[in-house]
Parts: C-alpha cells; sequence; structure tokens
C-alpha cells in the first residue's frame, strides 16, 4: 500500500516538473500605438457637456464620485480641484441637448447638480 501511494506521489511530481512552460510574443504594428495616443490626444482635448454632481472637500468629493459610478456606470467621472472645493464632473455629452437629457436623470439623484458647458479654447 506504501509502494503504491509513493509510486502515485512521484508520478504526480514528474508530472508536474515536466509541465511546459508558455510564452506570447505579441507583434503589433508600430501605427496602432501612435494611433491611440493621437486618440488620447483629440478625445482630450474635445470639447464636452459635463454634469457637476456636487462639490466640497475631498473625502465628500471621493464618495460623490463613487456614488455617482454606482448610479451612472459607464460615465466617464472626474474630480476637479478649484481653489478650495473639489467639484465632481460625470459624463462627456457632445451635445447640449444630450447633456439636457442626462441632467433630468442626475438631477432626481444630486439635485444641486448642473450642466456645465465646454470652455472655448482660443484659436
Amino acid at each position: 500500500m506504501k509502494t503504491a501511494i509513493t509510486t502515485l506521489f512521484l508520478m504526480l511530481f514528474t508530472l508536474l516538473a515536466a509541465a511546459q512552460q508558455g510564452r506570447i510574443d505579441i507583434e503589433q504594428d508600430p501605427q496602432i500605438s501612435q494611433l491611440l495616443q493621437l486618440y488620447k490626444t483629440a478625445n482630450s482635448e474635445a470639447n464636452f457637456y459635463t454634469i457637476q454632481v456636487g462639490f466640497g472637500s475631498f473625502e465628500k468629493a471621493q464618495k460623490l464620485k463613487s456614488d455617482a459610478a454606482i448610479d451612472f456606470p459607464g460615465w466617464y467621472s472626474k474630480i476637479i480641484f478649484d481653489s478650495p472645493t473639489y467639484r465632481v464632473h460625470v459624463g462627456r455629452f457632445p451635445t447640449k441637448l444630450e447633456a439636457e437629457r442626462q441632467f433630468i436623470e442626475v438631477r432626481k439623484k444630486y439635485p444641486e447638480s448642473l450642466i456645465l458647458t465646454p470652455e472655448k479654447k482660443p484659436r
């Protein structure tokens, strides 16, 4: 009985020791990285309407942001420091109409919220 258990143990150990190590190499066109960087730059400079759900101390802003992420999953959210308070912005809406439609729902949960228009950048 001991020899059978020992043999079984040695067989399992041998199988585990002989297991192959995998390696994956991904070849990616270098233009994909450039395209991704261009997309990030264009998206960060784009003007979107956003909704401010509240403001206050950093702790309050963190709580607001996490609550908004639960209430509106998948929406962009960000904490902005505007001295002396932290402001929580949610959503990125390309048109005012879309922002106003979503604002109706946000206002039910956050009555102090307001729509922020995109800043005009000088050319």
